[in-house]
Order: C-alpha cells, then sequence, then structure tokens
C-alpha cells in the first residue's frame, strides 16, 4: 500500500505519468505558480498589446509613414509575433518545467524565436545606417531613401532571418558532436536545441556582437556629427530657424533610437554571453538561469513600446489619439501636428 501511494506521488511530479522516459515536472507551490503565470502574462499582454499600438499608429497616420518609421513598424510587428507566438509556450515550459507540444513544434517554436530574435538585431542596424546617412549626409539621403527602398530592405531582413533559424534547427547541423549528449540528456516533455561548441561562437557573433559592435560604432559617429551640426547653428545669427527645428528632431530620433538599441544589447548580453560559456563549459549552466536570461531578454520586447512612449513626442500623440479614438470614442483624428 504504501509503495502504490509512493508511485502515486512520484507520478504526479512528471510532464508525462504513463511514459517511462519522462522528463520530472517542477515542483512548485501553487501561490508561487499564480505569481509566475500572472507576471508572464502581463508582460506578454504589454508586448503584443504595446508593438500593436506602434504598428497601427504608423499605418494610421500619414506623417508617421518615413523610411525610418517603417522600419520601426517591422521591428514592432517582429516584438509582436515573439509575443504572440513565442513567448505563451515558453511561460508554460517555464512554469511547470514541461514541454506537451512534441519534438517537431519545439523545434519550430525555437527557430521562430531565433527568427525574431535575429529580424529584431537586423532591423536596428538598419534603423542605425538609415539614421547615419540622415545626420551625416543628408542631402543624398533625401535622393537615395525612400519608402520603397527601405521596403526592399526590409523584405531581405524577414526572409534571411526565417531562412537562417529554420535551416540551421532543422537540419541539426548546429548539433553535430553532440549526438550522444542529446542522447543520454533525452526525455520525453523536454524542449532544448544544443548549440555545438563551434556554433555556440558562430552564431552569437554573427547575428549579434558583431551588428552589435557596428551599431554602436555608427551612433558614436552620428552623436558627433550631430553635436557639430548643433554647434554650427547655434553660431549663426540669422535665418535657419526652420533647419534648426528639422536638424534637433533629427539628433532627439537618433538619441532615442539609440536607446532602443542600447536597451536590446543589454537585455540580450547575458543571454549570449552565457550560451557562448556555457557550450564552452560542457553544458554546466542550470536550466533555470537559462530561463531567467532567456525571459530577460524577452523583456527587450516589452521595452520597446514604453520607449517609444516616453521619448518620442510624436508617438505620444498619436497613442493619444488612437486610444480616445477608438477606445474611449472622445474624437476622431487623422493628423498629427508636429511642434
Amino acid at each position: 500500500m504504501m509503495t502504490s501511494n509512493k508511485t502515486q506521488s512520484e507520478s504526479m511530479f512528471l510532464c508525462y505519468p504513463l511514459r517511462p522516459n519522462s522528463c520530472p515536472k517542477l515542483h512548485r507551490l501553487t501561490v508561487v505558480k499564480v505569481a509566475l503565470y500572472s507576471f508572464f502574462v502581463l508582460m506578454i499582454l504589454t508586448t503584443v498589446l504595446g508593438n500593436l499600438l506602434i504598428i497601427i499608429s504608423i499605418s494610421h497616420f500619414k506623417q508617421l509613414q518615413s523610411p525610418t518609421h517603417l522600419i520601426v513598424r517591422s521591428l514592432a510587428a517582429s516584438d509582436c509575433l515573439l509575443g504572440s507566438l513565442v513567448m505563451p509556450y515558453s511561460m508554460v515550459r517555464s512554469v511547470e518545467g514541461c514541454w506537451y507540444l512534441g519534438d517537431f513544434v519545439c523545434k519550430v517554436h525555437y527557430s521562430l524565436d531565433m527568427t525574431f530574435c535575429i529580424s529584431s538585431l537586423l532591423h536596428l542596424s538598419l534603423i542605425s545606417v538609415d539614421r547615419y546617412w540622415a545626420i551625416c549626409d543628408p542631402l543624398r539621403y533625401r535622393m537615395r531613401v525612400s519608402n520603397n527602398t527601405v521596403t526592399v530592405f526590409i523584405t531581405f531582413i524577414w526572409l534571411f532571418s526565417f531562412v537562417y533559424s529554420f535551416s540551421v534547427v532543422f537540419s541539426g547541423i548546429i548539433a553535430v558532436g553532440l549526438e550522444m549528449v542529446i542522447l543520454q540528456s533525452y526525455c520525453v516533455g523536454n524542449c532544448v536545441v544544443l548549440f555545438n561548441k563551434e556554433w555556440s561562437i558562430i552564431s552569437p557573433v554573427l547575428v549579434y556582437f558583431l551588428p552589435g559592435t557596428i551599431m554602436s560604432s555608427l551612433y558614436v559617429k552620428i552623436f558627433y556629427v550631430a553635436q557639430k551640426h548643433a554647434k554650427v547653428m547655434s553660431e549663426r545669427v540669422t535665418g535657419g530657424m526652420k533647419s534648426q527645428s528639422s536638424a534637433h528632431r533629427e539628433r532627439k530620433a537618433a538619441k532615442t533610437l539609440a536607446i532602443v538599441m542600447g536597451v536590446y544589447l543589454f537585455c540580450w548580453l547575458p543571454f549570449f554571453t552565457a550560451s557562448v560559456l556555457d557550450t564552452l563549459f560542457n553544458f554546466w549552466t542550470p536550466a533555470v538561469v537559462f530561463d531567467a536570461l532567456f525571459w530577460f531578454a524577452y523583456f527587450n520586447s516589452t521595452c520597446n513600446p514604453l520607449i517609444y512612449g516616453l521619448f518620442y513626442p510624436c508617438f505620444q500623440k498619436a497613442f493619444k489619439i488612437l486610444i480616445s479614438t477608438y477606445i474611449c470614442a472622445l474624437k476622431h483624428s487623422n493628423t498629427l501636428i508636429f511642434e
């Protein structure tokens, strides 16, 4: 009788109690589970709704449909898709410690996760190049950069992100040489994609460290040139008020987008650093730590709409008009007035 009760008790903490090779389920108090689910749901809703508000704002107001804002809209779409297609499943896996959707969906999940991560970074890279041209070479920027040009680059970013992510995950090239490790650690209800030593270095360098270094260098150059422009304009005695106001807006936009880039690099740095070290030191990082780093990286997608709302006056006005029009039903306007 005692043996039977013990068996039932143990099976309660398995992902698949009827399967002999089931993964163990995380044993958490109900109050802890409720707290975690509440936090993650709030984070997911903020991510999806906040980025959806950015997408609608840029689509709704013609004044916001500049080449830069089209890239921002596509970046918001990447964050919104991460919040709706990836984060809910990661939430269940993190709280329960189990994956209930099978190996194929696990690979799709990781592929989409990687796709939106790479897409976000490439969008930020494109924004940094766009701002560099706009501030450092404004005459050629107006002649060469148009909405159609930016759309071509955005399309390329999405195609590259999808093809790269799905090919490296489904081809199994990232796990070559780890067959014994995967076989020994495999259990039903687990969803982990391991990177071998080569790809644990190639992937972070290719999709994070190299683009991050280039972006940081570009923004240093942008602010150096912007400072020079500001000094020249302040020395002018007559005229130039309109161009001075325009230059001020350009500098402020560049500063806001630099904050977005900085938050992205800050949020993803611990994860990419840990993933490199983990492989080099034979996967010593506990799963709970990796989960926490994953969610800290996801938090970047939650932050972006808040940054735009706090630092971008045109988005503040757009948000107010949309909320008052479609939620509070107070007024209707398709026009943004910039000061």
